[in-house]
C-alpha cells in the first residue's frame, strides 16, 4: 500500500510536470509567434511609410511639371486640369488601398501630359521639362523598387498569418491580411514613359 500510493504520487508529479512543461511551451511559442507578427506588421508599416515618400515627391513634382507644360501648350487646359484633379484626390487618400486607387488614376492622366511632347516641339526642347522628367523618372524608378519591397514585406506578412500556429495568433489579435500594391489594368502596368 505505501509502495501503491508512493508509485501514484510519482505518476501524478510527473503528469503535472508534463502538463507544466506543455503549458510553457504553447506560451512561448504564443509570444514567439506573436513577436513575429508584429515584427512583420511594422515591416508592412515602414515598407509603405517608404512607398508614401516617393508619392509625396511625385505630388510634388506635379505642379511644377504642370506649370512647364501649360506655358507651351494653351489648348491642353482639360488635361492638365485632370491630371491636378488626380494629383489633388492622391494627395488627400488616407490609407494605403485609397493610395493605391489614386496613384493609378494619377498614373493614367499622367501618360496623357507625356503624349503632349509630340505636338509641342518646342516643350519638348525645353530645359526646364527635360529636368523635371528627369526627376520623375528617378521617381518612377524608385517608387518600383518601393512597390516590389512593400510587396514581397506584406506576402511574408500575408502568409505568416495563414499559417498554423500563427493563425491562430493573428486571429486573436484581429489582423487582416494586407492587400499588394497592384495594378488595375495592363496599361497602367507599364511604366510612365518619360522619355522626350
Amino acid at each position: 500500500m505505501f509502495l501503491y500510493s508512493i508509485s501514484n504520487n510519482i505518476v501524478i508529479g510527473i503528469v503535472i510536470a508534463a502538463v507544466a512543461l506543455l503549458a510553457i511551451i504553447l506560451i512561448i511559442a504564443w509570444i514567439v509567434s506573436r513577436n513575429n507578427l508584429v515584427a512583420l506588421d511594422t515591416a508592412c508599416d515602414e515598407a509603405w511609410s517608404t512607398i508614401d515618400i516617393y508619392l509625396k515627391k511625385r505630388y510634388d513634382l506635379i505642379p511644377n511639371l504642370v506649370e512647364t507644360v501649360k506655358g507651351y501648350t494653351k489648348h491642353e487646359s482639360e488635361t492638365l486640369e485632370r491630371v491636378i484633379a488626380a494629383r489633388n484626390v492622391a494627395v488627400s487618400a488616407t490609407n494605403p488601398n485609397e493610395k493605391i486607387a489614386a496613384d493609378n488614376a494619377l498614373t493614367g492622366t499622367l501618360r496623357q501630359v507625356y503624349s503632349l511632347k509630340e505636338n509641342y516641339p518646342d516643350l519638348k526642347a525645353s530645359t526646364q521639362f527635360i529636368s523635371l522628367q528627369k526627376q520623375l523618372q528617378e521617381i518612377e524608378s524608385e517608387l518600383s523598387q518601393s512597390r516590389k519591397f512593400y510587396n514581397g514585406k506584406c506576402k511574408a506578412y500575408n502568409t505568416k498569418l495563414r499559417t498554423f500556429p500563427s493563425n491562430l495568433v493573428a486571429s486573436s489579435m484581429h489582423l487582416e491580411k494586407r492587400f499588394y500594391f497592384e495594378l488595375d489594368s495592363e496599361q497602367e502596368r507599364q511604366n510612365v514613359k518619360v522619355s522626350f
